[in-house]
C-alpha cells in the first residue's frame, strides 16, 4: 500500500483536482501578483501602427513600459514612426503584414516569437472607412471594407489565440471597434463601416467567451471622432459647428494617444478579470 499522505499532501492534492475539475481556477492571479498597470516585459502587436490611431497606440505602451512593440503593417514606416522608433531604440519595430492573408499574418507573429521568445498582446487595428450614401456603395467597395476591418481582425485573433495556447501565455487580445458600431455617425455617415465594426464588437464578446478556459482575454475600444489623416476632413468641414449640435461633451476629435490608456489597461496584467466588455472613448458621441 502506498503511504499515507500527510496534510500537506493532502490539502495539495485536493486542490490539484479542484483546478483539474475547474480549470479556470488557473487563470486566477498568483499569490505575488503585480496590480501596478504596467506593460513591463511584455510584447505586444499592434496592427496598423506605423501612423494614426496604431501609432498612438504604440506611443502609450511604450510609454507605460512595453519590452518590445511591434507594428504590422502592409505599408513602410513614415517619419512619425521612424521618429517614435528613435525614442525607443530596439522597442519599436516594423514586420510588413498583409492581415487580410492568413500565412502573412502567421509568417509575421512567428517572426515576433523567434525574435523575442514570446507574445503577450495584440491589438487588432487595421482598419479602413469609406463615407458616402448607402446607395453609392458597390460591392468590390464592400468587400474592401469587410475583408479589412472583420476578417482581417478575426484572421488576426485566431492565429494569436493559437500562439497563446501553444506557448502556454495568457494573452490579451484588443480590437478596435468605433462608437458608429453603436449609433450613426451623422457627420460622416457610413452604413458598410457601422456594420463591419459592429461586427468587430460583437466577435469579440464571443471569442472571449471561447477563449476563457485558456485565459485569453479579448476586448474591444469604441473611439469615436480622431484627428488622423483619414479624418482630417471632418474638423475642417464649413458645417462642422453645425453638426456638432447634435453631440454633447466635447466638440474637437481626439488625439490617437488619449485611447492608449484603455488599450494598455486590457493588455496588462491587471485586467486579469476583464474580458467580453467594449470601453467606448468618445468626447462627443455617447454610446445611445
Amino acid at each position: 500500500m502506498p503511504p499515507a499522505a500527510t496534510g500537506g499532501e493532502s490539502s495539495a492534492n485536493a486542490v490539484a483536482q479542484t483546478v483539474e475539475a475547474q480549470p479556470y481556477l488557473s487563470t486566477m492571479p498568483a499569490s505575488d501578483f503585480s496590480w501596478q498597470i504596467t506593460l513591463a516585459e511584455k510584447v505586444v502587436a499592434i496592427t496598423g501602427a506605423n501612423r494614426g490611431i496604431g501609432l498612438g497606440i504604440a506611443e502609450v505602451c511604450l510609454a507605460n513600459s512595453a519590452k518590445v512593440v511591434f507594428s504590422l503593417d502592409i505599408t513602410e514606416p513614415g517619419e512619425e514612426f521612424k521618429a517614435l522608433a528613435q525614442r525607443y531604440p530596439k522597442r519599436f519595430e516594423y514586420v510588413q503584414t498583409n492581415v487580410t492573408d492568413e500565412e502573412s499574418v502567421e509568417k509575421s507573429i512567428n517572426t515576433i516569437v523567434e525574435k523575442t521568445g514570446r507574445i503577450d498582446g495584440l491589438v487588432a487595428n487595421a482598419g479602413m472607412t469609406k463615407h458616402q450614401p448607402a446607395l453609392d456603395f458597390q460591392r468590390p467597395e464592400l468587400q474592401k471594407l469587410f475583408d479589412l476591418n472583420v476578417f482581417g481582425a478575426y484572421f488576426c485573433a485566431n492565429i494569436v489565440a493559437r500562439k497563446f495556447i501553444e506557448l502556454g501565455i495568457k494573452g490579451s487580445i484588443v480590437m478596435t471597434s468605433s462608437m458608429t458600431s453603436y449609433r450613426p455617425n451623422r457627420a460622416a455617415p457610413s452604413a458598410p463601416y457601422g456594420a463591419t465594426k459592429a461586427a468587430v464588437r460583437n466577435m469579440c464578446h464571443t471569442l472571449a467567451m471561447e477563449w476563457s478556459k485558456h485565459g485569453i482575454r479579448v476586448n474591444s475600444i469604441s473611439p469615436g471622432f480622431v484627428k488622423t489623416a483619414m479624418t482630417y476632413y471632418v474638423e475642417n468641414a464649413p458645417d462642422w459647428n453645425q453638426k456638432m449640435q447634435y453631440y454633447g461633451g466635447m466638440p474637437r476629435l481626439a488625439d490617437p494617444r488619449e485611447l492608449g490608456g484603455a488599450y494598455v489597461y486590457l493588455l496588462s496584467d491587471a485586467a486579469s478579470y476583464t474580458t467580453g466588455i467594449d470601453i467606448p472613448i468618445a468626447g462627443v458621441v455617447g454610446a445611445w
